[in-house]
């Protein structure tokens, strides 16, 4: 009997042998955890502007798609400035045509006065010429330099008109360049008095009402984006050695029970989770106990209908021996 039993013994520790080696195989071939959670995109959504919430369009885990309407700002004070930026760049408008009249105006002065000072000047000429033959008395010839130095410093006048007409042109341009930025900045801070979805997904931690002030580029709450989900998975780093990326992974989510989700490795962090924990631990102490480090694996669902939810825990296993890039 005692021999009988000692062979039961021996055949239940090779056994149980085997199965332990059985099972150390199969999680080198295919390592496993379930310290894996769901991810996806989070966006924050936040006002460009200051001012008061005047209506909400959506509900707290509402799905929403890109572009649609959340909420919107009292656009009194937004429109006011539009309008007087309008009016700002009309005033200048008028201006630069104003100015321009006046160019035209200066032209025709310049013109006009350089053909009386060249009739003056040939005037002159003629009158010197007599004088020079006796033929005309001094006085004359005077009077008709007196009349060609007037010409010339009309045309120096007429000349210097046009020179201030074409600075309160240039000026005029550039108070409309101002203002027409003016205008354009009011515009699109009137636009952004109506928020919409970043893209789409499910808005999450709403909490605004009718009245609440808000103020620009402060989180108010945030859109849970459903284009990209993907688990991060903290394998030992003893299965790192193993794992490529490219692999196939199979995941089981916990909030799905009895579904299996595929996907592939993604990427694999260059740094373990505690490196870059906030108080990252201190190991230069007596009192040091080795312990594996995990890193995180990325890994990238395959399209699929199911509902996922972020932070949703989950296990992966990596088939090792699958095709790797």
């Amino acid at each position: 009997m005692s021999r009988l039993k000692l062979l039961l013994i021996g055949s239940l520790v090779v056994a149980i042998a085997g199965g332990l080696w059985g099972y150390w195989k199969y999680t080198s071939v295919y390592p496993s955890t379930r310290d894996a959670y769901v991810q996806a995109h989070i966006v924050s959504v936040a006002a460009e502007i200051t001012g008061k919430v005047a209506a909400v369009h959506v509900g707290d885990n509402a799905h929403v798609a890109k572009g649609d309407p959340l909420f919107d700002i009292d656009d009194t004070t937004y429109q006011s400035a539009v309008k007087q930026a309008q009016a700002q760049v009309d005033s200048a408008r008028a201006a630069i045509t104003a100015n321009q009249s006046e160019i035209d105006a200066a032209q025709a002065g310049v013109a006009s006065a350089q053909s009386a000072r060249q009739a003056a000047e040939a005037q002159l000429a003629r009158i010197q010429t007599l004088f020079e033959r006796g033929n005309a008395p001094k006085s004359t010839l005077d009077d008709t330099r007196s009349a060609a130095a007037s010409a010339k410093a009309a045309v120096n006048s007429e000349l210097a008109a046009l020179t201030r007409a074409r600075a309160a042109l240039t000026s005029s341009r550039d108070a409309l360049a101002v203002a027409e930025a003016t205008l354009a900045i009011a515009q699109t801070n009137l636009a952004r008095t109506h928020v919409t979805a970043p893209a789409d997904g499910w808005v999450t931690n709403l909490d605004l009402r009718i009245g609440s002030p808000v103020t620009a580029y402060r989180p108010l709450f945030a859109v849970v984006d459903d284009s990209d989900w993907w688990i991060e998975a903290n394998f030992k780093e003893t299965d790192l050695p193993r794992i490529r990326e490219g692999q196939p992974v199979k995941v089981a989510v916990d909030l799905l029970p009895g579904q299996t989700l595929t996907g592939t490795v993604a990427s694999l962090a260059r740094g373990s989770g505690s490196t870059f924990a906030l108080l990252p631990a201190e190991n230069a102490s007596g009192n040091w106990v080795k312990v594996t480090q995990r890193f995180a694996v990325r890994i990238a669902l395959d399209p699929s209908d199911a509902d996922l939810r972020v932070g949703a825990s989950a296990t992966a296993t990596i088939d090792t021996t699958g095709s790797a890039q």
